[in-house]
C-alpha cells in the first residue's frame, strides 16, 4: 500500500458505534473504529489522541512554506495542469493513516468499518456530524458519485488503485458497502479507506477532468482563502470544522493559516527561506546540508537545523530506462549502462559520504531482498524457472562498485562486454551498432538543477564508453507533460513503497499500466510473470508470504535491470525558524507538521532577532 498523491491521508476517529442495519452485514462481522491489513490497529476504541502530538496544543497563527514551479488547477483528482501545493487540506477520506503505524486506518468520513474475514467487502458507515464546508451533510451518495467520478473522469491511478471493486451501493441511511472481486486481497479495504470523498452537489453541472482555478467545496480542517495564480496560495483553518474534536485530529492542525509560496527552482526557494520569507525548509541537497547552514541566524539559535532519523522505507531512487525505446530493450545494454554509475566517486565528492547506495526496490524494510532467497521465495519463483533471470534464484543483486578514484576500468570492462554480446562496438571513438552502424545516443530527462552534477558526472563516464547522453532540464510543468506521455529515453525515477505493499505495485510495474498515459509505470515493464508476481503479492495471506512474495518480485525486477539504484538517506534534513513548539514524540515515519503549533514568545523572538540581523 501506498499513499495517494497528491493526497495528504489525515487520520481521523469517532468512537461511538452504531450498528448497521441488520441486512448490511452478517452475524459474524461487527463495526471497527480501525482496521489493519494484518493483525489488529494498534490505538484502542477509546483512545484519545495520537503518541506523538499534544492535545493541549494551542491554535492561531500563519506558517509560510514553499513550492517549485507554478500551478494552475486546484482539483489535484486529475491528470490535467499542476494542482496547487496544500490543496489536500480541504478534502477529506474515508480512514486515515497515522505515523506511527504502517498499515493501519482509522475512520474519519466513516465513523467505522465493517469486513469479513475473507475480505470479500467492506461497509463505510459514515458519521452523522461529518459535513461539507457549505453546512451540508455527508451521503453515501456522495462517496458513491465519488468512487465512480475517480475512476472514470480522475487520474489514472485510480483506475489501477481501486480496479478490484466489483460494486458500490448504499446500506440503510449512512452505510455504503464496497463488494470486491474475487480472488484473495486483504488490502481492498484498507485501499477504499483511502477514497477521498467529494461533493456530488457541487460538480453537478461543473467539469470534474478539466482544470479550475475556482476554489473547490471540502470538508476538511482547511479551505482555500486566497490564490495568486501560480505564485502563492493560503488555505485558512475553518473554525467549525467537524471533524476537530476527533481523538486523531486533536493536537493537530493547529495553524491558522498556510501560505504555500512558489519559487523557480531550489536555489530560488532556499534563498527565500534563509532570508525570512519561509519559515520550514526540507533540504534534498547533501552539499547544501553540509556547507550552507553556517549563516547569522543559525549562529545566533534563529535557525534551528535538525535531521531527523525515521523509518519510512526508502523504495527506490534510480536513473530509469524507458524500455519502450528500441535503444534499452535488450537487457544486457540496460546491465552495462549501469557500470557506468561511480556511486562511490559520486558519494565522496558531491554527497559529503551522507548517502547509502541502494540495492532494492523495498530498501531499508524487511522486505528488501539483501540475502540469498528463503525457502518460501524459492517456492514463489520455481515456477517460473526459465522465465526470469538465473541469478534470481542463487545471487544476491549487487550494483556495480568501484573504489571510488574515479577510474572503473573495471566497470568499463565489464561494460563493453555486455555491449559487444548486445552487438554494439566501438569504431572511431563511437560506440555503433553492428547492423545499422547507428550511434548509441540517447537524452536524459530533468526537472531539477539539483541533479545537474551528478548526470553530468554520469555522462562523462558514458562517453568513456562511446556512448553520447545529452541532459536536459526543463520546467516544471513540460517535465511533468513529458513523463505523463512517456516522452524520454532516461530519466530520475523515484518509487515509494510502504511497509505493506499492494494494489499500487501494479500501477508501478503492471503490463497494463505500461500504455496508460500519467501511469506510474514509467519504465513500460510489461512482462507476464512481473503480473503474476504482483497478484501473489496482493493475495497474501499473511506477513510472512507478503514478505516471502515480495522479495520474489524484488528479485526480478533487480536482475532484469529495469533502473540503474541510486542512493538514500534515512534521515529528514530540516531548517526552521525558531518560532514553533514541538511534541516531544517524533513519529518513525515522518515528521508530522501539522502537529506544530507557533510559540509566542518564540516567533517574539525570532522577529526581533531578525530586525538585529537586518540592521547589521
Amino acid at each position: 500500500m501506498t499513499e495517494l498523491s497528491p493526497i495528504a491521508l489525515r487520520a481521523g476517529l469517532l468512537f461511538t458505534f452504531a450498528l448497521l442495519l441488520p441486512a448490511a452485514g452478517s452475524a459474524e462481522t461487527e463495526p471497527s473504529h480501525g482496521l489493519a491489513i494484518h493483525g489488529e490497529p494498534g490505538y484502542p476504541p477509546d483512545f484519545t489522541h495520537l503518541d506523538y502530538v499534544d492535545p493541549d496544543a494551542p491554535k492561531g497563527g500563519l506558517v509560510r512554506r514553499s513550492a517549485i514551479g507554478a500551478f494552475d488547477n486546484l482539483n489535484p483528482y486529475i491528470l490535467k495542469g499542476q494542482a496547487a501545493a496544500g490543496v489536500s487540506y480541504v478534502f477529506e477520506t474515508l480512514m486515515a493513516s497515522t505515523r506511527d503505524e504502517a498499515n493501519t486506518e482509522y475512520g474519519l468520513v466513516a465513523e467505522s468499518v465493517e469486513t469479513p474475514e475473507d475480505r470479500s467487502w467492506a461497509i463505510f458507515r459514515l458519521d452523522p456530524r461529518a459535513r461539507w464546508h457549505d453546512g451540508r451533510p455527508i451521503t453515501p451518495e456522495d462517496v458513491i458519485w465519488s468512487f465512480e467520478t475517480l475512476r472514470e473522469k480522475g487520474h489514472p491511478f485510480y483506475r489501477y488503485y481501486f480496479a478490484s471493486v466489483a460494486e458500490v451501493e448504499r446500506i440503510g441511511e449512512r452505510g455504503v458497502k464496497f463488494t470486491f472481486a474475487e480472488g484473495e486481497n486483504r488490502e481492498l479495504p484498507v485501499i477504499v479507506g483511502q477514497l477521498p470523498v467529494l461533493p456530488k452537489h457541487y460538480w453537478e453541472g461543473r467539469e470534474f477532468d478539466k482544470t479550475t482555478l475556482e476554489p473547490p467545496l471540502g470538508s476538511g480542517p482547511y479551505r482555500i482563502a486566497k490564490v495568486d495564480p501560480g505564485r502563492s496560495i493560503t488555505v485558512e483553518r475553518v473554525p467549525d470544522y467537524w471533524g476537530a474534536n476527533l481523538p486523531v485530529n486533536v493536537g493537530r492542525y493547529n495553524f491558522d493559516r498556510i501560505r504555500f509560496e512558489y519559487y523557480r527552482d531550489r536555489t530560488v526557494e532556499r534563498i527565500a527561506f534563509r532570508a525570512g520569507e519561509t519559515d520550514i525548509f526540507v533540504e534534498n541537497t547533501a552539499k547544501e546540508w553540509a556547507t550552507g547552514y553556517d549563516f547569522p541566524a543559525v549562529r545566533d539559535g534563529l535557525v534551528k537545523v535538525e535531521a531527523i532519523p525515521n523509518e519510512i522505507p526508502t523504495g527506490m531512487q534510480a536513473f530509469i530506462f524507458n524500455t519502450r525505446r528500441p535503444l534499452f530493450q535488450d537487457k544486457r545494454v540496460r546491465q552495462a549502462l549501469g557500470h557506468a554509475f561511480d556511486f562511490e566517486w559520486t558519494n565522496a565528492k558531491f554527497f559529503y559520504g551522507q548517502y547509502e547506495r541502494t540495492r532494492s526496490y523495498f530498501s531499508n524494510s524487511e522486505l528488501a531482498a539483501t540475502e540469498l532467497p528463503t525457502e518460501a521465495e524459492l517456492e514463489t519463483l520455481e515456477p517460473y524457472r526459465g522465465r526470469v533471470p538465473d541469478e534470481v534464484f542463487t545471487e544476491i543483486y549487487e550494483p556495480p562498485s568501484t573504489d571510488g578514484s574515479g577510474y572503473f576500468r573495471e566497470n568499463r570492462r565489464q561494460a563493453f562486454r555486455l555491449l559487444g554480446e548486445a552487438g554494439w562496438h566501438v569504431k572511431d571513438g563511437v560506440l555503433r551498432n553492428d547492423e545499422t552502424g547507428a550511434p548509441f545516443e540517447f537524452e536524459i530527462l530533468l526537472v531539477s538543477p539539483a541533479f545537474e552534477r551528478i548526470v553530468l558526472a554520469y555522462a562523462r563516464n558514458l562517453k568513456r564508453l562511446g556512448i553520447t547522453a545529452r541532459v536536459r532540464t526543463v520546467d516544471t510543468t513540460q517535465y511533468q507533460n513529458r513523463m505523463d506521455e512517456y516522452d524520454f529515453d532516461m530519466a530520475i525515477g523515484s518509487f515509494g513503497q510502504s511497509l505493506s505493499p499492494g494494489n499500487e505495485q501494479r500501477d508501478f510495474w503492471g503490463s497494463a499500466s505500461a500504455g496508460t498515459p500519467g501511469g506510474r509505470n514509467l519504465i513500460g515493464i510489461e512482462d507476464p510473470v512481473v503480473d503474476e508476481l504482483i497478484d501473489l503479492l496482493i493475495a497474501a495471506p499473511d506477513r510472512e508470504a507478503l514478505i516471502a512474495r515480495t522479495r520474489a518480485l524484488d528479485r526480478v525486477l533487480l536482475w532484469n535491470h529495469f533502473a540503474i539504484p541510486q542512493y538514500h538517506i534515512r534521515t529528514t534534513r530540516i531548517a526552521y525558524w525558531n518560532k514553533f513548539g514541538q511534541p516531544e514524540i517524533v513519529p518513525p515515519y515522518g515528521i508530522d507538521l501539522d502537529a506544530w503549533w507557533i510559540d509566542p514568545e518564540k516567533a517574539a523572538a525570532v522577529e526581533a532577532g531578525i530586525s538585529t540581523l537586518d540592521a547589521d
